[in-house]
């Protein structure tokens, strides 16, 4: 099959070996740019927990001292991997969606509601996760550490790929990352080539975007789930 992944190459590159060594043609297509936000360290002696809802989050992340025992409630596996990859030890995830998140927050054993917990996260966000936990009486600290920029244009070697080789399966990771990606679809000329593409979209929210749009052969995935999709 022919599958276009659209998550940064850091966060992919993986996924794509494996894809490739199953004898799948694999299109990179890079939607966002991330760069880590201009902000002071963190103290992590003012919370009691650090909340994570994407890599790019704890990649991004800048303390005055590390604190490797620091609770850390992450929103899938993949985070929580990253975040174990960065010397965390104390992590909890949830399976993959903010809903589920919330609620692992709200039952722990390990908070009262007068701990002050950091979600750590960047300018564009689908929930608001620190207005919901407000609402259950926890005190949130929202540090934005990291902005994404929509990429607005396709190299010439990505748009022939795509042109040769029309993808069968999509991967979409993000709400702003589904924008970016039909914006350079339609600047390419490119939709009617995908036209019977299968979209794994990571949540409802993205399957949103693409129905606006008019795309019709949606679905929602997990991350981490990439290789069950597509039947291997």
């Amino acid at each position: 099959m022919n599958i276009i992944i659209t998550r940064p190459l850091i966060d992919s590159e993986d996924l794509m070996g494996k894809l490739f060594s199953l004898g799948h043609k694999i299109i990179h297509v890079p939607t966002l740019k991330i760069s880590k936000a201009e902000l002071d360290p963190i103290d992590p002696e003012k919370y009691n927990a650090f909340i994570f809802t994407s890599a790019n989050a704890i990649r991004s992340l800048k303390l005055l001292k590390p604190d490797r025992n620091k609770l850390c409630f992450c929103v899938g596996a993949i985070t929580e991997k990253i975040v174990r990859q960065q010397g965390y030890n104390n992590t909890i995830s949830a399976g993959g969606t903010i809903n589920a998140l919330k609620n692992i927050i709200v039952n722990s054993g390990e908070l009262d509601k007068k701990k002050i917990l950091a979600y750590i996260c960047g300018d564009n966000i689908t929930s608001d996760l620190d207005l919901e936990l407000q609402k259950e009486g926890f005190q949130i600290d929202k540090i934005i550490n990291y902005t994404s920029e929509k990429i607005k244009e396709l190299n010439e070697d990505t748009n022939n790929l795509i042109n040769d080789h029309p993808p069968d399966i999509i991967f979409i990771y993000s709400k702003r990352s589904a924008e970016s990606f039909i914006d350079l679809a339609k600047k390419y000329s490119l939709n009617g080539l995908m036209t019977g593409s299968r979209v794994m979209c990571i949540s409802e929210k993205v399957i949103n975007v693409f129905k606006k749009a008019g795309w019709k052969n949606l679905e929602t995935f997990e991350a981490g789930d990439e290789l069950i999709k597509i039947g291997n």
